[in-house]
């Protein structure tokens, strides 16, 4: 997913601490990554100027709420969380950040998801709102509990 002035951003050329799956793991998917965890840099370049700082903060937020032993991975082309399999996706668009937990999640939520625009899998975040974090916490800690895996 490039977008224009894709390495431009204050992520290009820099490593990212986090959990990084490592060689030889797969999502399962489709796209696994290499030891550098190149595919999740090459994403996070990507990103739009203008989404960025929704982005940072759905991502450390999701990271913030999942699992320790999750992983990062790239799945589908977008960003995933990943224990024995994929707990939540999360991505970066030109005019919102989305949050993909599944559609079981989304309907538990459904009062709790009242002005923002949910399809089936996905809730829409827009670029111009603050990021409601404990609602985020709250998606990403039900996808955990409904895959089963545990806090350690």
């Amino acid at each position: 997913m490039k977008s224009k002035g894709a390495g431009t951003g204050k992520y290009a050329g820099k490593k990212r601490a986090g959990r990084v799956a490592g060689a030889g793991r797969s999502s399962g998917l489709g796209a696994g990554l290499d030891k550098s965890g190149k595919q999740i840099e090459e994403y996070i370049a990507g990103i739009p100027e203008s989404s960025r700082k929704t982005f940072d903060a759905l991502r450390a937020t999701v990271l913030q709420a999942a699992p320790r032993n999750a992983v990062e991975v790239i799945s589908y082309g977008i960003l995933a969380l990943k224990t024995e399999r994929v707990l939540v996706w999360y991505a970066a668009f030109a005019k919102h950040c989305s949050l993909f937990p599944s559609a079981s999640v989304l309907a538990a939520f459904r009062d709790e998801l009242k002005g923002f625009v949910v399809s089936k899998g996905t809730v829409q975040f827009p670029l111009d709102r603050p990021l409601p974090v404990g609602l985020v916490k709250k998606l990403v800690r039900a996808r955990v509990a409904e895959g089963g895996a545990k806090r350690k």
